[in-house]
């Protein structure tokens, strides 16, 4: 008799041991497979974190050159009462545009702060009552109560990328805005001096001439919900920033600044390559002159985060494997004690040893197509509560760990200098990046929100992978079991 057809009947005819092994099997199956999905979710998220959370390289004047040349001035000058000032060299623009062609620079972003007076509307004042003594801040300070940042486009600023920052009404500063009075300016601001789009607004420079500039609104955008006002002498509330093209930015600074920035951050395609761009950025520029560097902290964080992810779910998948077979080898030995006569009366007609495993391989075989089929339904669910409990743990972890190491930088900031505007000319270094702890947290905020969903679905190819699994554990489990059918001796089993 074949024994594809006595294995059919072997299965039918003991229904009930039949559904058991199914039943044990669609479980064994069925976190292999939630293993399986949560590995490949976890790739998937991975190779999207390169797209969606990306990684800059930012190129802006070498500070640390800057003051060891004012260090040496100083030893060197003979007026010891005459310090010399800290002179740093604006980022020219055709330095940037050679770094843009390199491979893997998707875009870049020109930076420009400086700061005006409001002239025909008013700028939002803050007052103070902690060790100010109550003293106004804003109105027409010599540093201007209205902070300028000239950007190519809004779309590439942090905390709008980020969507801490959004547009409202209208919309944001473009690259097309290049050479124009187009000005975005913030919510609060708008509804104090009853602005709109199309309106024009002015503002005077505070610095030279002191030219008045007739500007357009194009674009009203609501900040930061976790802005707060800056302290100090001359310092302003956070609704007085506006955003305007870098162009118009140079221009109120002075006609030296033409086709310069302050800074200019070059978002990567591929944040994986981000240490091999600067390096070849570095090649192309001086070094003496300008600072490069790389920040891909966000694409780290979800890296690490879904690498932990990845190697619990393979975990879980070898786990649940090696226990798989162990629990359907006890099984199948089991079951071929209780068919010891069976087997006895096959091999005493002349059936061949391999042809009688052959059966119990494919009562197996016909077990796991049922469980695949099981297994299929209900994966999705269970692989869907384990890797959002992961990306739970993992998210909150990581949190945990950014907040507790930018409380550690000094002043809670991020460890860095404000980079003020080049030339020394004493105006306020602003935000045209978000250079603060609170923007580097939204960053961090942005990059864990990317990684809260694993987009967990079962495709044929899931269930491909699955199905060799599930060959391989069985096949494992009767190579454990037949060694009690070859050394069964027909004429002994049929005398007991």
């Amino acid at each position: 008799m074949n024994f594809f057809k006595r294995a059919w009947l072997n299965l039918t005819a003991k229904w009930g041991r039949s559904v058991l092994l199914v039943l044990v099997t669609s479980a064994i199956m069925l976190f292999v497979l939630a293993g399986l999905l949560i590995r490949n979710a976890a790739n998937t998220a991975t190779s999207n974190a390169k797209k969606s959370v990306g990684a800059t390289i930012t190129l802006s004047a070498n500070r640390e050159a800057a003051f060891k040349k004012m260090r040496q001035q100083t030893t060197s000058s003979s007026n010891k009462q005459q310090r010399p000032k800290l002179t740093t060299t604006p980022v020219k623009l055709s330095d940037a545009k050679q770094i843009a062609k390199l491979k893997n620079v998707a875009s870049y972003n020109a930076s420009v702060s400086t700061s005006a007076n409001a002239k025909s509307f008013d700028a939002i004042s803050t007052s103070s009552s902690g060790g100010m003594g109550g003293q106004t801040m804003g109105g027409m300070s010599s540093n201007g109560d209205i902070l300028i940042s000239g950007v190519t486009a809004t779309s590439a600023v942090t905390s709008f990328s980020n969507n801490s920052s959004k547009i409202t009404k209208g919309r944001g500063i473009t690259a097309s805005d290049a050479g124009t009075n187009n000005v975005v300016i913030e919510s609060e601001l708008a509804k104090q001096d009853k602005l709109s789009v199309g309106d024009t607004i002015k503002l005077k420079g505070t610095t030279g001439k002191k030219t008045t500039y007739t500007m357009k609104i194009v674009g009203i955008y609501k900040a930061a919900s976790s802005a707060s006002t800056e302290q100090g002498p001359g310092a302003t509330d956070p609704a007085n920033s506006v955003y305007t093209s870098y162009t118009f930015a140079n221009t109120v600074k002075g006609s030296k600044y033409k086709n310069t920035a302050d800074s200019v951050t070059f978002t990567l395609s591929n944040p994986a390559k981000a240490s091999s761009v600067t390096a070849a950025g570095k090649r192309l520029i001086s070094t003496s002159k300008y600072s490069l560097s790389s920040d891909d902290s966000s694409y780290q964080t979800v890296k690490a985060s879904m690498n932990n992810v990845k190697s619990f779910a393979d975990k879980i998948v070898w786990l649940v494997a090696i226990a798989g077979t162990i629990i359907l080898a006890l099984i199948i030995i089991l079951m071929v004690r209780e068919r010891r006569y069976e087997i006895g009366v096959l091999l005493s007609l002349g059936e061949a040893r391999w042809k009688i495993v052959a059966q119990f391989f494919a009562e197996m075989v016909m077990v796991l197509v049922v469980s695949l089929v099981l297994a299929g339904f209900g994966g999705k669910f269970v692989g869907n509560k384990l890797g959002q409990q992961l990306i739970s743990q993992q998210t909150t972890t990581t949190a945990t760990t950014t907040i507790g190491s930018t409380n550690q930088q000094p002043g809670g900031g991020n460890g860095q200098a404000p980079s003020g505007n080049p030339g020394g000319s004493g105006q306020p270094s602003g935000n045209q990046t978000g250079g603060s702890a609170r923007h580097g947290h939204q960053m961090t905020k942005g990059a864990t929100a990317d990684q809260s969903q694993l987009n967990i679905d079962v495709t044929l190819l899931d269930l491909v992978e699955l199905g060799g699994f599930g060959l391989a554990i069985m096949f494992l489990s009767i190579m454990i079991a037949s060694g009690g059918i070859l050394r069964l001796q027909p004429k002994k089993v049929l005398i007991d």
